[in-house]
């Protein structure tokens, strides 16, 4: 017997697994459904509080993000995990290991892992990956942790989606330093100096204070460095105490709100380029036109900029200006 909508998103407030489950994969292919489903729960959502772990691959973000799962589930909260592994460029496929890296929390019906692929997504998260976090948010999950791909400096989409977001480094690394660059150390709430029982690591703990200190404090708030041996589970608690001073610290600032507005913002833009995709190639005869424009243009029959505008005009977005 199929499933009303009302009901399902019942079952999702209520934490139901199978709806969760199916609500996400509905997301992930694009469902009809899954905006729907997203509307109704839309009013239920706001409560959820989103730590984004980011940083190079091999920093021991996974064993970070189970340990502070861990941590939260001793408080008796409520967690989400939204991993995102990232996609072959050739088979589409992708290893979704963080599950398998997590199996401690298998049996702990209060804990949902969703390990996700970027589908050729940039920026070190699933386009999906916002969506989900907003269903969890509806499920009732307190903590949504999301693990980013771990490519290195460029993915800093993280910031525009968590209210806090962990840069997770570690010595040994080659050139610390280089590590350290430009975009994570704009985004990094907390610094997380990882596998800091390693050689190198005091040195690593000095350079980053030394280029944190040229950083300017965001309204009152300064990066701290926390370290920890996630594998040991130590330092965990100092890092999770290191989250809550800054929930505290930014729960009812300007900022908060700014930053708010800011991701709803780029949210509703990424939502007007999807639909506006979809009214330009949503049907065969649109992908047919993008394919032989595309071939014109390869044979320099015809420039991109005037491809694009007929593609607009037959979608009735622009007036031909041959007229």
């Amino acid at each position: 017997m199929p499933v009303t909508l009302d009901h399902w998103a019942e079952q999702v407030r209520a934490g139901d697994v199978r709806a969760i489950s199916r609500a996400i994969t509905a997301i992930e292919n694009h469902d009809p459904a899954a905006e729907k489903i997203l509307r109704s729960l839309f009013p239920s959502t706001g409560q959820a509080y989103l730590v984004g772990v980011t940083g190079a691959p091999g920093t021991g973000k996974s064993s970070l993000v189970d340990r502070l799962a861990a941590y939260h589930r001793k408080r008796k909260e409520t967690v989400g995990i939204i991993a995102v592994d990232p996609t072959s460029p050739f088979t589409g496929g992708a290893i979704l290991g963080d599950r398998i890296r997590m199996q401690s929390h298998a049996t702990d019906a209060g804990i949902y892992i969703r390990s996700m692929a970027t589908r050729g997504f940039l920026g070190g998260l699933a386009r999906a990956t916002g969506d989900v976090a907003l269903l969890l948010d509806a499920a009732g999950k307190q903590v949504v942790l999301i693990e980013t791909v771990g490519v290195g400096q460029d993915e800093i989409d993280i910031v525009r989606l968590a209210d806090c977001t962990l840069v997770v480094l570690m010595p040994g690394m080659g050139d610390d330093v280089q590590n350290m660059k430009a975009g994570l150390m704009e985004i990094g709430d907390i610094f997380v100096l990882n596998k800091s029982d390693r050689e190198g690591a005091d040195r690593l703990e000095q350079q980053l204070g030394a280029m944190l200190a040229l950083v300017p404090e965001r309204n009152g708030w300064r990066p701290p460095v926390v370290r920890t041996v996630a594998i040991e589970n130590k330092g965990t608690e100092e890092l999770a105490q290191a989250i809550s001073a800054f929930r505290k610290h930014f729960q009812a600032s300007r900022e908060n709100k700014a930053k708010k507005a800011a991701l709803w913002k780029q949210r509703l833009v990424e939502l007007l380029e999807v639909r506006l995709l979809d009214r330009v190639l949503g049907d065969p005869q649109g992908e047919r036109s993008l394919e032989a424009l595309a071939a014109e243009v390869a044979e320099r029959k015809k420039d991109p900029y005037a491809a694009v505008s007929e593609l607009l005009v037959r979608a009735g977005l622009a007036q031909d200006r041959k007229r």
